[in-house]
């Protein structure tokens, strides 16, 4: 199956909201999650797209992620779960909307070349409460968790530019068997797997940042509080 860059996005944080809102949905927040879409050739850097950029610097953003990738095979999805048929590709934030592509079908180190680019996947979203708040939906990042419809991210081997309609080529798969959903079934899991979590941490094209959160895990042998990231300011 041919796997296609359905569209593009790429935009700047955006500040939206009241600060005197007394429903915490309605504050003031910033984000990059609104992108717009881009017809036409588009640079890749190694850092991310031309005209895109992040908000949040500490969690998003930088060589590890970025490119942030999403399915648009889920939205489909999404508008039965939350209701909303407004609901579009590229709402979830993505740079790259990806046709006939989903987590259980790419793995981390895949490599592919696109355009004039060549991308590698460097590890799996973890859902903060910005696309919650976006949609109004205080347990979105818990259902994108937990359903495993988290999105991927890639880094930039080659610079190069891209534009929609292009066909992705596989050029190199050497962890098939850690998928995307795979990594997430280790990392949300309820109950720690020990010997699973360091096997992925073993791998050496897992984000670095990722293989550090595993290893300390592994360590302290403690399930992490994700209250934080998943709800954060939306309490």
């Amino acid at each position: 199956m041919e796997i296609l860059l359905q569209s593009v996005f790429a935009g700047h944080p955006k500040t939206i909201g009241s600060k005197e809102a007394a429903n915490p949905m309605g504050r003031e927040w910033t984000s990059a999650i609104f992108k717009e879409l881009v017809h036409g050739s588009i640079w890749v850097g190694k850092t991310g797209l031309t005209g895109d950029s992040q908000g949040d610097l500490e969690n998003h953003g930088g060589p590890e992620k970025a490119v942030f990738a999403y399915s648009s095979d889920h939205y489909t999805y999404w508008q039965k779960e939350l209701g909303n048929s407004e609901i579009a590709v590229g709402d979830m934030g993505e740079n790259f909307v990806m046709k006939n592509f989903t987590e259980e079908m790419v793995s981390i180190g895949d490599t592919f070349e696109i355009g004039e680019a060549i991308i590698q996947v460097s590890q799996p979203r973890q859902p903060c409460w910005k696309p919650a708040r976006r949609f109004k939906t205080k347990n979105l990042a818990l259902l994108i968790q937990n359903t495993g419809r988290t999105g991927w991210y890639f880094r930039v081997l080659k610079e190069g530019y891209v534009e929609e309609g292009l066909s992705f080529k596989l050029i190199d798969r050497p962890y098939a068997q850690w998928t995307i959903k795979q990594c997430n079934n280790i990392l949300h899991a309820k109950e720690q797997n020990i010997d699973e979590m360091k096997k992925l941490a073993e791998c050496e094209l897992l984000a670095p940042k990722m293989r550090n959160t595993l290893e300390s895990r592994i360590i302290s042998k403690e399930v992490p509080n994700i209250e934080s990231r998943v709800f954060g300011p939306n309490e």
